[in-house]
């Protein structure tokens, strides 16, 4: 089982070779309903990026989509700060 986030989790990928500079930041927030919503932010660093929203009915699944997401964006290359 997934340990639940409680902390917005920061990553970053800087490859001045390629002029690239990501961040990507995943965080979850409780809901009026039980539940709970993953908020994922994302762009360039310096920039505000985008942001997009996706509601679970359970705690559970919400930590789990955050651990599948942590691990494929750090096989890209992404790290902790």
């Amino acid at each position: 089982m997934p340990k639940p986030v409680t902390e917005p989790l920061h990553l970053r990928r800087i490859d001045p070779a390629r002029n690239m500079s990501r961040f990507y930041v995943l965080s979850i927030q409780p809901t009026l309903f039980g539940g709970a919503s993953l908020v994922r932010n994302w762009g360039r660093i310096g920039t505000n990026g985008q942001v997009m929203m996706e509601t679970f009915d359970e705690r559970a699944d919400s930590d789990e989509a955050v651990s599948r997401l942590e691990r494929r964006k750090r096989k890209r290359g992404y790290m902790a700060p």
